[in-house]
């Protein structure tokens, strides 16, 4: 009898857990960086406050790694990125990463190339917009500008 006192608490409990809630689950990244660089790890922070679920990878093979995703020389960033089939070169806002997963186009991936002050992950003052490129198998162009 004691049971069904609580039952109308679980059942709510139940309803109000984000499966039953209708939340969107994280999406899962794996960020490669090379095992001294901080502000890599700074950025995994930011993704997770974005709602990502970041796996990061120290490795001491990052080239090889950026190699392998096709990512073209002068795209390359700070750390490499792979989310929901695509490439994701350094550090790239939350904002972009949704678009990207939201459109699914056709390209192999996304780069802020460098490491621009003041982007996610990066201290200092965001002195201009941020411009990253989609890249694949079409020439290079700009993907978003934030």
């Amino acid at each position: 009898m004691r049971f069904l006192n609580t039952l109308p608490l679980l059942l709510g409990l139940a309803l109000a857990s984000p499966a039953f809630a209708g939340a969107t689950p994280a999406h899962k990244a794996t960020l490669y960086k090379n095992p001294q660089c901080g502000c890599c790890e700074e950025h995994a922070k930011y993704l997770r406050q974005n709602g990502f679920e970041v796996k990061v990878v120290a490795t001491h093979d990052l080239p090889l790694i950026k190699r392998q995703h096709g990512v073209p020389e002068g795209l390359e960033g700070c750390h490499t990125i792979l989310i929901g089939g695509y490439v994701v070169e350094g550090h790239v806002p939350a904002n972009t990463l949704n678009k990207l997963l939201a459109e699914r186009p056709a390209i192999k991936g996304v780069s802020l190339p460098g490491m621009p002050m003041g982007s996610p992950g990066m201290s200092g003052p965001k002195t201009e917009p941020f411009t990253i490129y989609g890249f694949g198998d079409e020439p290079t162009e700009v993907y978003a500008v934030e």
